[in-house]
């Protein structure tokens, strides 16, 4: 068994001396604890000398791929005949066996015998000191790190970084700028802020014009509309600013120089921003667009970095300190973050952001890793994902009722002919309601005779006479027991009257509650007697 050892001045090929021992690993490292006993386990056989630094670099650049250059092709192709190979890498090992016909071996095994060559390497190959390897070791790493940035450097996303950051002073600066100018000016001509807008126009319009006596004079054509022209120059004639020296006017024409140069300045930067966006990110590009996907990239970092975060993470980057403010307070926490200026999310309805950006979010976290990791350099990816996303927005905006919301794709439901719902009433499955008249509560009135026009007692009071009827009666039962027979003859005396005065009360009532016509027929009985 020969062993392939890659070393910064070359190609090394070792012969296994005592191969009985690879089937033990754990012991496998004390046969390298000495350089007697490496000795004895393993010899040197070939050694492939790297002529210059140019071609180590190409043959560590081709491992790194997992694929042997030329030389080590060549190298062995002339050492191992009928020989088995151990490599470091599996990937390599199954090019080498596939193109050069040569039996390749990795394990557990072959990693440990690796590691016990490294140990002793300057001493298992004579004439390579420690010396004179780490300066190769640094140079050779060095050379690799260069050629890296440069083999990749459109993929270098610092760049990025730096012109959101710098896209996003200028807006600062250019906003300061442009209300310095308004106000300025305004002392002069104050009804110029409210016919002209647009804050480029305005300084504009200010440097060409100067003092709006000039403005009747002058050609706005090329900056302004016809109309916007004619209501500055007849508000020039009738504007109730004060006077301004010619210097004051120089020093406002130079802030509007300014004012105009970077703007021209922000508007090349943010075409360098697109293409480099379009380079390095082209999916996440095509998603959320050149400006949120860059600001995304600045907050997380890199966009390696950025590619290990999850789509919840995506969902809310920019968020946080609301985010731990509503943990701290137990409150709701916020559905977006950046990602919230992204066009699809605009396009939404404010019930349904929050279910867009979570979809965006996820689809967001997928192409960002698209294009961190992948090969491909074309966003079709990206404008996929885009149009599933606009899609499910319609689906969201324009969903029946009946049918099933989300990924799952739901029938809608065949309703029951109804002959009370109305035509042309869509979201009407019930019949309409009508005023229920029996659901109307009165006020308790009481009744009245409609002949003799005579009312009715309430039940209250003949309930309590009818308590003190019991009460009274409850009274005279226990006096009468405790009577004697000698107060016999005496009883009749004393309950006689107390009878004659129930009679009277009931007769009473009896007469109350009697309508008017039987009095009088009662009458008309008596006199007739």
């Amino acid at each position: 068994m020969l062993v392939l050892f890659e070393t910064p001045g070359g190609f090394a090929l070792f012969k296994v001396l005592k191969e009985g021992k690879l089937s033990n690993v754990e012991d496998l490292g004390n046969e390298f604890m000495t350089a007697e006993s490496a000795r004895k386990m393993v010899k040197l056989k070939a050694f492939d000398k790297f002529d210059n630094t140019s071609e180590a670099l190409e043959a560590v650049a081709k491992l790194l791929e997992g694929t042997p250059s030329k030389g080590l092709r060549k190298f062995l192709k002339a050492n191992c005949d009928g020989e088995t190979l151990a490599v470091a890498d599996s990937k390599l090992g199954n090019i080498i066996k596939e193109k050069l016909k040569i039996d390749c071996v990795h394990n557990n095994a072959v990693m440990e015998l690796l590691r016990g060559v490294r140990s002793q390497l300057t001493e298992l190959i004579s004439g390579l000191g420690d010396n004179d390897l780490a300066p190769m070791s640094l140079g050779l790493s060095h050379s690799l790190a260069r050629y890296k940035l440069k083999f990749s450097s459109d993929k270098v996303d610092t760049m990025i970084i730096q012109a959101i950051g710098l896209l996003d002073d200028l807006d600062k600066e250019l906003n300061t700028y442009a209300m310095r100018v308004r106000e300025w000016y305004g002392w002069h001509f104050p009804e110029l802020a409210k016919i002209v807008q647009d804050n480029i126009l305005y300084a504009k319009a200010v440097k060409l014009m100067g003092n709006r006596i000039n403005a009747a004079k002058l050609d706005f054509s090329e900056i302004l509309s016809d109309e916007v022209e004619a209501d500055l120059k007849e508000a020039s004639v009738i504007s109730m600013g004060t006077e301004v020296s010619d210097l004051d006017l120089l020093h406002i024409r130079e802030l509007c120089d300014q004012v105009l140069s970077l703007a021209e300045y922000r508007a090349q930067l943010y075409d360098y921003l697109k293409s480099r966006m379009n380079t390095i990110a082209p999916n996440l590009t095509a998603l959320v667009g050149e400006l949120v996907g860059a600001r995304l990239i600045s907050h997380g970092g890199s966009l390696l970095n950025l590619s290990k975060q999850p789509g919840s993470t995506v969902q809310i980057l920019g968020a946080e300190k609301a985010l731990f403010r509503a943990l701290k307070t137990k409150h709701a926490t916020p559905k977006y973050g950046l990602i919230y200026h992204a066009s699809v999310v605009g396009q939404a309805a404010p019930k349904h952001k929050g279910k867009i950006s979570r979809s965006l979010a996820a689809k967001a976290a997928l192409a960002i890793r698209c294009d961190a990791l992948g090969d491909g350099q074309d966003n079709t990816m990206g404008v996929e994902n885009r149009l599933k996303l606009e899609a499910r927005l319609r689906t969201l905006e324009g969903r029946d009722l009946g049918r099933l919301s989300g990924s799952a794709k739901g029938k809608p439901k065949i309703e029951v002919y109804d002959k009370d719902k109305k035509k042309g009433s869509g979201g009407l499955i019930t019949p309409a309601k009508t005023y229920n008249a029996a659901a109307d509560s009165f006020l308790q009135t009481p009744k009245v005779d409609s002949e003799t026009g005579v009312k009715e007692k309430n039940d209250k009071k003949k309930k309590k006479k009818k308590a003190d009827d019991e009460e009274e009666a409850k009274t005279e039962e226990p006096s009468k027991k405790k009577s004697k027979k000698k107060k016999s003859e005496a009883e009749p005396e004393t309950v006689e009257p107390a009878k004659k005065e129930k009679k009277k009360r009931k007769h009473e009532e009896e007469e109350a509650e009697m309508p008017a016509k039987e009095k009088s027929e009662k009458k008309k009985k008596k006199s007739e007697v």
